[in-house]
């Protein structure tokens, strides 16, 4: 059967993860390319996201940040399916990025607006412009205050928020991950990984934005390089087979997350995952399987200043059976 590539447009980009108005309705196997809008809402020549391009609620104020292209419907997908999403272009569009440090944000602060918990004077706030050579993939900064007045960083751009919808009829703001994907922050969702997601709702509903042009692990102050770009992306439903948390895959290794607060839960839920995938997939006996990957494992952080924090560990493929 011939797949289909649809161009993505979106009307409205939303703000929140879960069964919004569909912008797309495709088959399992067919390629959507869409372009995005930065964790501010600016496009790829930094202009401001129009009134009528933002959800509406009636019932309470949403959090605009991380502006998501979708939900996209998928047909075949049902509850208990996997959705398999191959991420096979990331095409930075703007030859600049933004980061900032915000008060009561970041991995230095318990707080957030609202809730005073600390004596200490907040993080200052300070924003950074970063010029971005798409020829040679860097990011530059001018550094004022600094003895090196100039520092260029390899590009590495990947998709920070990228999800379904959530299970037991929730909604989740576009800043938060869980076990439907979300927020993770996680450098792996990169060009060349295929992401495995648990279907909780029919249709899947799966949405997509955050792209990052770099990023450290646990995005510590909690702002990336923040920009945008055109994004190409084959959605395949795999049936017959469940998943309870997000997983991932690329050349060389097997990858599970963990979303939750705290840090070790993440931890344990990743390394489940994957004792899990190994055991299920590979032949691995459960207690083999946790010695080796204890011996040749290893783990990222992708985020420690979410609603949810995240992990994702990392198993080489070279170590699975042939």
């Amino acid at each position: 059967m011939k797949k289909t590539i649809h161009i993505l447009e979106p009307r409205i980009y939303h703000y929140t993860f879960g069964p919004n108005e569909p912008a797309l309705i495709v088959s399992s196997g067919d390629t959507v390319v869409a372009a995005t809008r930065d964790a501010g809402g600016f496009d790829n020549k930094m202009a401001p996201m129009p009134e009528a391009q933002k959800p509406k609620s009636e019932a309470t104020l949403l959090c605009e940040r991380n502006p998501l292209a979708g939900p996209i419907y998928i047909k075949e997908a049902e509850p208990g399916d996997i959705l398999a999403v191959t991420i096979e272009k990331i095409r930075l569009n703007r030859d600049c990025a933004w980061s900032r440090h915000r008060a009561r944000f970041g991995c230095l602060t318990g707080e957030v607006p609202g809730q005073e918990l600390l004596l200490n004077e907040p993080v200052p706030e300070r924003k950074f412009d970063w010029q971005l050579d798409l020829e040679r993939q860097v990011g530059i900064l001018e550094l004022e205050k600094s003895k090196l007045k100039r520092i260029e960083i390899p590009l590495h751009p990947f998709l920070g928020s990228i999800g379904v919808a959530p299970r037991f009829g929730r909604v989740e703001p576009s800043l938060t991950p869980g076990e439907y994907g979300g927020n993770m922050d996680c450098v792996e969702t990169k060009e060349g990984t295929t992401l495995y997601l648990p279907v909780w709702v029919r249709g899947a509903y799966f949405a997509f934005g955050d792209v990052h042009a770099a990023q450290g692990d646990g995005e510590l102050c909690g702002v990336a390089l923040e920009t945008t770009a055109e994004v190409t992306i084959r959605l395949d439903v795999l049936k017959g087979r469940s998943i309870e948390w997000p997983r991932l895959e690329d050349e060389t290794h097997l990858m599970t997350t963990g979303s939750a607060r705290p840090l070790m839960d993440c931890v344990r839920i990743a390394q489940v995952e994957m004792v899990k995938w190994l055991v299920s997939d590979y032949g691995f006996e459960r207690w083999e399987a946790f010695q080796v990957i204890s011996q040749v494992g290893t783990m990222r952080i992708g985020n420690v200043v979410d609603p949810n924090y995240t992990v994702v560990a990392k198993f080489p493929k070279r170590y699975l059976p042939s």
